[in-house]
């Protein structure tokens, strides 16, 4: 993940609510990238680790991983949870904050992953470039990659009813008492830099019946198929596989399903 202090998206109060919120908290890919971290024999890099909600039990799995993120507000739920942990699992973990565009971790991983999305948070071609560059240099010989893209629906991107606040999350209770609501909507599209300008709003209510409106606004960058396998193979991999869910479902099984990309250092 990443905050305002790399011109991305903000998650100082977005941090506090993410382990709570439903879609979140039921995705269905932690299993799949505990597998991957499994096989690969490790240590294993989680790029935008977030509150660790992929790492921690990642690491509880047995795998030495690290996790790398750029919002300090995210970190430090990870590492309150970290706290909650055994101490063999605390000792697999290794937290850093960095900037996925370039970072120097001094050492070299078995696997590379980056989970839920992060990477489209990236908005140019040299950003992109930049993030699977430095992530090359840190792979072993071999070393492979897990690029974990939404496959853009073309119903979406052209539906204008997406500018208007929408969503039937069910309503969410954080531990204080506060109640929350999300709505989504696509504030503005750049059909051109294939940007989306975001924002998930949060309906809050609080125990003493005080209401308030948080919205959580961010660029959101959508790669299609083949211009994300260009560009994995510009960047020095070779796509191994490519599944369109975490079931290693085949690409184009499901609609629009995930562009889920394994790619290999060569």
């Amino acid at each position: 993940m990443t905050d305002d202090a790399g011109g991305y998206a903000d998650y100082t109060f977005v941090a506090e609510f993410y382990d709570d919120t439903p879609p979140y908290a039921a995705r269905k890919d932690i299993d799949f990238y505990i597998q991957s971290a499994r096989e690969s024999g490790g240590p294993v890099l989680e790029v935008g680790c977030g509150t660790g909600r992929v790492l921690i039990p990642t690491a509880a799995a047995g795998v030495e991983i690290t996790g790398l993120d750029l919002s300090d507000h995210m970190l430090a739920i990870c590492r309150r949870r970290l706290r909650q942990e055994a101490a063999d699992v605390r000792d697999r973990v290794t937290l850093v904050r960095g900037d996925m565009r370039l970072f120097d971790l001094g050492r070299e991983f078995a696997l590379v992953t980056t989970p839920f999305r992060p990477f489209q948070h990236l908005e140019t071609v040299d950003d992109q470039m930049s993030c699977l560059q430095t992530i090359r240099r840190h792979l072993k010989p071999g070393g492979r990659l897990i690029l974990d893209l939404f496959n853009p629906s073309l119903k979406f991107l052209t539906d204008d009813g997406a500018s208007r606040e929408s969503g039937d999350e069910p309503e969410f209770t954080l531990p204080d008492g506060r109640r929350v609501v999300r709505k989504l909507r696509v504030a503005k599209r750049n059909y051109f830099t294939q940007v989306q300008e975001c924002e998930i709003i949060y309906y809050v209510t609080h125990p003493d019946g005080r209401k308030e409106r948080l919205v959580h606004a961010f660029p959101m960058r959508y790669l299609f198929r083949f211009e994300a396998e260009h560009l994995l193979e510009r960047c020095g991999f070779e796509v191994e596989a490519l599944y369109a869910d975490y079931d290693k479902a085949a690409y184009g099984s499901k609609d629009p399903g995930e562009l889920i990309f394994l790619a290999r250092k060569v």
